[in-house]
C-alpha cells in the first residue's frame, strides 16, 4: 500500500478511518506503518437532518492502524459540491 501512496503526495485525499470519520486534506507523507500527515484538512461530519459540517483542523496525523480507506478527491468537482444541502447516514465503525 505505502508504494500507492507516493503517487498520492501533494494531492487531495479523502481518508475514511476505522471509526468512521471522514477527513479531506492535502497529503504531505506517510511512513512505514501508514501514519499520514495531511495540511490543510478538515473532518467532515455527515447528517440526515442537516448537511455536511466541516470542520476545519489545519495539520493533522492519522495513525495508519486507524485508516481504512484512502483516496483521491478531484478538486474541481468538489469545489462545486453545496455541502449544505447533502445528507447522509454517518458511518459507523469497522466491524471485524
Amino acid at each position: 500500500m505505502a508504494s500507492g501512496l507516493e503517487a498520492y503526495i501533494n494531492h487531495t485525499v479523502s481518508i475514511i478511518t476505522a471509526d468512521g470519520r471522514n477527513f479531506i486534506g492535502t497529503l504531505k507523507g506517510f511512513d512505514q506503518t501508514i501514519n499520514v500527515i495531511l495540511d490543510e484538512s478538515h473532518e467532515r461530519v455527515f447528517s440526515t437532518t442537516s448537511g455536511i459540517e466541516q470542520i476545519v483542523l489545519g495539520l493533522h496525523i492519522i495513525r495508519g492502524d486507524n485508516i481504512a480507506v484512502i483516496g483521491l478527491i478531484d478538486d474541481q468537482i468538489d469545489s462545486r459540491l453545496d455541502l449544505s444541502n447533502i445528507r447522509g447516514e454517518p458511518l459507523g465503525p469497522v466491524v471485524h
